[in-house]
């Protein structure tokens, strides 16, 4: 898709007035973008850093409904959530795939087990299903052989998703640009173009690769930087409303952490959900949620008291595994675009997403990975004033396009490689299968990771930096240790003759990436890291624990309701159709 002078033809092409000018290369932005080129409209995104490098290659990697909404009693939200998620399940085999959950119950939870079915069935209703399933203790060990049993109650089980994100932005990106979008990475949104009345009309974009600068106009311009939004904002006079939040996981071994589906239980601390779940071959934990107070063009990483925290919960809910640092094969953290009301617990903060038009300038901003396409059709419904002729947007056509391409001949590879390489590469699947050359098909290491997907991500992808290549076109970084060191000698040859880098490009390139892997996707020196033993035994030994209100759980209200929507939701669609 990005042909070797790929960057050089679109700079000499930017001086067309474009319809809709995106910043920001994450979910939300491509998201937008292939929205837009879907409706036909001359699109173009620029990120300053590489695609999906903030907080869409650092989420938790879930594609869900979100019971948290549920217990806010947004009832709307949540079913929109669990029909999006369905949808992605349906068109993305091989990228987005089911995860059963166990959603363990102990004595000393302040949710019970009444709760939590209530809770279950809201869920399942909204998307018209029935996964959820209660265990007694004995069953439940059975499910999770190594939890901790003290005070176990029992749980259940139930169905949600999980994806790689930063290859669904690549493939949603890719589809955009199937389409007649543009898309440039490292190329920096400088300054808003505004007229003699203030309003916006365009940019100033410099390609940090090459110190070129060009002014660029476009009849609306959509902010969606996430937790950057308050930069372009501030241009136009807007006010800072972005708390950022971080986000941190902790990555170990499956052979020394085995999960074979995703666990979730109350942290005993605080009462946080805290989730384990198997990824990519290695098991995560996660998350925290924490404020972040530090530069954002910098790659966040998990704080000394972040570790002590997961490494809490999993000496509580596992002590039978005997889990320290020393298993921990990496670490990343996420900076979270979250709209900021004054709440002094960070977690009580909504995640919804907004929009907001200030002279011009259209930002959006907030929300989740699983509704990405709302997100990018309500910021295209409001940018109808700057977009007259805008037609009216297809809800029902497929978010991702239909994959109509078989395995090439003299390939050989399992159903389930096949299935991989289609969810995460779509159309480019064959193309990629045939460029391998001999030996490449095979997997590296322990990881399901291809090394024909490092041939194909460096030859074909926009790769500008090694980073660029192994955190986020494949995801070697997080999976091995030390971000794979041991593999960059052949890494280094598909390098070389893909992307030209002679060997001093090579050495600067291996440097800073190890500089980095060291800095942001391991741990933090031991001395900072708290002692959570003695953290656990202090919260054991409290007389009295007090924790943030969480509010009421008003479930026979929201099961009414949901019933309610739901018949209310699928009449709408017939009306609808029959019209």
């Amino acid at each position: 898709m990005w042909t070797q002078n790929w960057r050089d033809e679109i700079w000499q092409n930017l001086g067309q007035e474009w319809d809709v000018l995106v910043v920001g290369g994450g979910i939300t932005g491509a998201g937008i973008l292939r929205e837009a080129a879907r409706a036909g409209l001359r699109a173009l995104l620029v990120e300053q850093r590489d695609f999906a490098w903030g907080t869409s290659s650092r989420s938790s990697k879930l594609v869900h409904g979100g019971l948290r909404y549920l217990k806010e009693g947004k009832l709307w939200l949540t079913m929109a959530s669990v029909q999006e998620r369905e949808m992605l399940l349906a068109e993305g085999p091989g990228l987005i795939d089911p995860l059963g959950f166990l959603l363990a119950a102990y004595e000393s939870d302040k949710v019970g087990r009444l709760t939590y079915r209530a809770g279950l069935t809201v869920y399942d209703l909204l998307a018209l299903q029935w996964s959820h399933r209660y265990y007694g203790s004995a069953d439940f060990k059975m499910l999770a052989p190594h939890l901790s049993e003290k005070g176990l109650k029992g749980g259940f089980r139930y169905g949600d998703a999980q994806t790689d994100d930063a290859r669904l932005v690549l493939r949603v990106i890719q589809e955009a640009v199937a389409d007649g979008g543009v898309a440039l990475n490292y190329v920096r949104a400088e300054q808003l173009l505004r007229d003699e009345n203030g309003r916006v009309y365009g940019l100033t974009l410099h390609d940090t690769e090459t110190d070129r600068r060009a002014d660029v106009f476009a009849k609306v311009v959509i902010n969606a930087t996430g937790a950057w939004a308050d930069r372009l904002r501030e241009q136009v006079g807007g006010e800072k409303r972005i708390r950022p939040l971080r986000g941190s996981h902790l990555i170990f071994p499956a052979w020394r952490f085995p999960v074979a589906q995703a666990v979730s239980f109350l942290h005993p601390i605080d009462q946080r959900p805290v989730m384990i779940f198997p990824w990519e071959g290695i098991t995560l934990v996660g998350t925290t949620d924490v404020d972040y107070a530090g530069q954002l063009n910098e790659e966040p990483g998990i704080s000394g008291a972040e570790v002590a925290y997961l490494m809490a919960a999993i000496q509580s809910q596992f002590p039978a595994l005997g889990l320290t640092l020393d298993d921990v094969t990496s670490t990343f953290a996420g900076v979270r675009p979250v709209i900021g009301s004054g709440k002094e617990d960070p977690s009580q903060e909504s995640r919804d997403h907004v929009v907001w038009t200030e002279e011009g300038l259209l930002t959006v901003t907030g929300g989740k990975l699983t509704t990405f396409r709302l997100i990018a059709l309500d910021a295209l419904k409001a940018a109808r004033e700057q977009l007259p002729d805008l037609p009216e947007a297809d809800e029902d056509a497929a978010v991702l396009n239909p994959i109509n391409t078989t395995m090439p001949d003299g390939v050989t590879l399992t159903q389930v490689q096949w299935q991989r390489l289609l969810g995460r590469y779509g159309a480019q699947a064959a193309a990629l299968a045939a460029a391998a050359r001999p030996g490449e098909l095979a997997a590296i290491e322990q990881t399901r990771t291809l090394w024909a997907e490092l041939r194909w991500a460096a030859r074909a992808e926009g790769v500008r930096h090694l980073d660029d290549l192994l955190l986020r076109r494949v995801r070697l970084g997080l999976l091995l240790p030390r971000g794979g060191a041991a593999l960059l000698p052949r890494v280094r040859e598909i390098c070389q003759e893909e992307l030209g880098w002679d060997d001093g490009r090579w050495q600067a390139e291996e440097t800073a990436y190890l500089r980095l892997i060291e800095r942001a996707y391991s741990l933090p020196p031991h001395e900072t890291i708290p002692d959570w033993r003695r953290m656990l035994a202090d919260a054991e030994t409290e007389t009295q624990v007090v924790l943030p209100e969480r509010g009421k759980w008003g479930w026979g209200t929201a099961v009414a309701g949901a019933v309610a929507l739901v018949v209310g939701y699928w009449v709408w669609r017939g009306v609808r159709r029959e019209t």
